[in-house]
């Protein structure tokens, strides 16, 4: 054996033996492993264990606990420090320098019960890094709370005089708290290859609302980019998302009407979301968010945040000017600007006379009705010029018969053209009245504003009104009694159209049904919705049945016969439309394709 292997040899046993002692446990360690095994022998042998031992336990724990980084932290007593304003009261917790309650002043669960956004040990806030060989996490921490006031907070978590993790919380007026974060010295604890600390931000969801399933549908977490776009994680099903090269602004827990968001003047990196549905009764979901910040290595670190914690309220969310108003679902498209542009501002109108939300929602309807009065009024005109016709269409049918369908339409355009009738005038009110309708179901199922308002035998405009309750049959147990009111209306005006149109102008008979068909199966579709909606529905559908009463009333169909026989004399009716024109090339073109088909 040469001297490069004996050196090599005693280097390894050197090695090994030191190595030996720096990781073998302490004293104190090695006394509290014993006084385990001897308290767990003496439990299976049955043995009492008294007090002295049970004291001894405690003591040696402690002491294991104190020989760590932090070590303190882990045995001092939990304190709560409440912040209030007129809006709310913010209970924080020493333990993890976290948000333990946030009461909303005034507002309750759906039950009477008082409203908390965060509730007990269902919120969990906390840094993760590596300290002195040790995995830290901040939320499993006790701070000491080094000062408090009225609307602020000061909790510190120490390594030692001049090494500690700084908590600085301050309630605003309104519905923000702000939280400074100083770790001073902590850098010289953590490996100096150390670019980041890890954010982890917790919480469950509890029921707030009558309709819990409805709730969960309109839970998720919500983010914004550093680019300004703003998405957010399924609604209906569990979800995760990994956002890498991407930083976010903000990133927040969207529960149906309320939301807390947490933001950062330091953009978060490498985000990871998870939301869980909750198949536990009263709870809705749990939302997960980790994210990293970045932290110097060489020099102490602070970063500020702020927590909004407050209602789903357009304005409120709007007036904070971070695009929080982004979290209420208005639509997509020209159906979020309907509602952006147009319903609000003529809701905040409204409102600002204190009526009744009822009452709001019914001059609602008839401003838009009202709106939509003469071009709903052609639309009967044009549908009775029709009806006028069908004995005409009728000839020409049986003249042309139906083996040549091409033929039949030629002919019935030119019968169209020349008595000046637009086939498809009747369609253009439904038309411009369907992204309103659209509007409106997006609208009242995400109006904070209705929620626990009562209109009527309505409780709560902002959920379904129970008119009859019973054992779910297919996941339905209760009747909407407006739900109810507005399938009946629906079904008149059906009725009615189907009589005052003589049995269809040119509609095949099986279209009829599909009329009574459609609103039973919206009834089961709408009858877990909010009954402000309903009631808007309800509306709607009075006030359509009216309003083709009474013009059916004024339009007297001979005057009608009358002028289009007058128009078929006037040469200037001869003029094709461009609709027309396209219609009868488009017919020239499917009848020479058969023609060559068939040859």
């Amino acid at each position: 054996m040469d001297r490069n292997n004996i050196i090599g040899l005693v280097l390894i046993f050197l090695i090994v033996g030191a190595s030996f002692y720096l990781i073998k446990p302490s004293e104190a360690e090695i006394k509290l492993e014993q006084a385990r095994q001897d308290s767990t022998a003496a439990a299976k042998d049955g043995s009492v264990v008294n007090k002295d031992t049970i004291n001894k336990l405690v003591q040696l724990d402690s002491a294991a606990a104190l020989a760590k980084p932090f070590g303190a932290a882990q045995l001092a007593q939990e304190e709560i420090v409440t912040l209030e304003n007129s809006i709310l009261r913010i209970d924080l917790t020493s333990k993890g320098a976290k948000v333990k309650n946030v009461l909303l002043k005034g507002e309750t669960n759906f039950d009477g019960s008082a409203l908390n956004i965060i509730e007990g040990e269902n919120n969990k806030f906390g840094f993760l890094f590596k300290a002195a060989g040790e995995n830290i996490n901040t939320n499993d921490l006790v701070f000491s709370v080094v000062n408090k006031t009225a609307n602020s907070a000061t909790l510190r978590l120490n390594y030692k005089n001049n090494q500690y993790l700084e908590y600085i919380y301050t309630l605003t007026d309104s519905h923000n708290l702000a939280l400074n974060v100083n770790a001073v010295g902590i850098q010289k604890l953590v490996d100096i290859q150390q670019k980041s600390l890890i954010l982890d931000w917790e919480t469950t969801l509890l029921q707030k609302e009558q309709n819990i399933n409805s709730e969960r549908e309109k839970s998720s977490i919500f983010f914004k980019d550093s680019e300004g776009d703003i998405d957010h994680l399924s609604e209906t099903s569990d979800d995760e998302e990994k956002i890498e090269g991407t930083k976010l602004d903000w990133i927040a827990f969207k529960q149906h009407f309320f939301s807390s968001i947490l933001s950062s003047k330091q953009q978060f990196e490498n985000t990871n979301l998870v939301t869980r549905l909750a198949t536990q009764d009263g709870v809705v979901k749990t939302f997960k968010a980790t994210a990293e910040l970045a932290f110097n290595a060489q020099a102490n670190n602070h970063y500020e945040f702020n927590y909004f914690f407050g209602p789903n309220k357009y304005n409120t969310l709007k007036a904070e000017g971070k695009s929080y108003d982004k979290l209420i679902n208005m639509g997509w498209g020209p159906i979020g600007w309907i509602n952006r542009f147009l319903t609000v501002p003529l809701f905040d109108w409204l409102d600002g006379y204190a009526l009744s939300y009822g009452i709001v929602i019914l001059i609602l309807t008839l401003l838009l009705k009202g709106a939509m009065f003469p071009l709903t009024r052609k639309s009967y005109l044009s549908m009775a010029k029709m009806r006028v016709l069908k004995p005409q269409l009728d000839t020409i049918k049986e003249k042309v018969g139906d083996d040549n369908p091409m033929l039949l339409q030629q002919e019935q355009m030119k019968l169209y053209k020349q008595a000046g009738v637009n086939p498809l005038g009747g369609c253009l009110p439904l038309l411009l009245q369907m992204p309103f309708t659209l509007a409106f179901f997006f609208f009242f199922p995400n109006l904070y504003e209705l929620r626990g308002e009562s209109f009527l035998w309505m409780k709560d405009l902002s959920t379904y009104d129970t008119f009859i309750s019973f054992s779910p049959i297919m996941g339905i147990g209760h009747i909407s009694l407006m739900c109810v009111l507005m399938t009946l209306v629906t079904l008149l005006t059906t009725w009615y159209n189907n009589v005052t149109s003589g049995a269809t102008s040119g509609m095949a008979s099986q279209m009829k049904y599909i009329g009574y068909i459609m609103p039973l199966l919206f009834f089961f579709m709408l009858n877990s919705f909010p009954s402000g909606l309903n009631y808007y529905y309800f509306l709607g559908a009075v006030f359509t049945f009216l309003t083709q009463f009474i013009i059916r009333q004024s339009i007297d169909d001979d005057k009608i016969l009358a002028k289009l026989e007058e128009n078929k004399k006037n040469p200037k009716v001869q003029k094709k439309s461009s609709f027309q024109a396209k219609m009868e090339e488009m017919m020239r073109q499917q009848q020479a394709a058969q023609h060559n088909k068939n040859k």
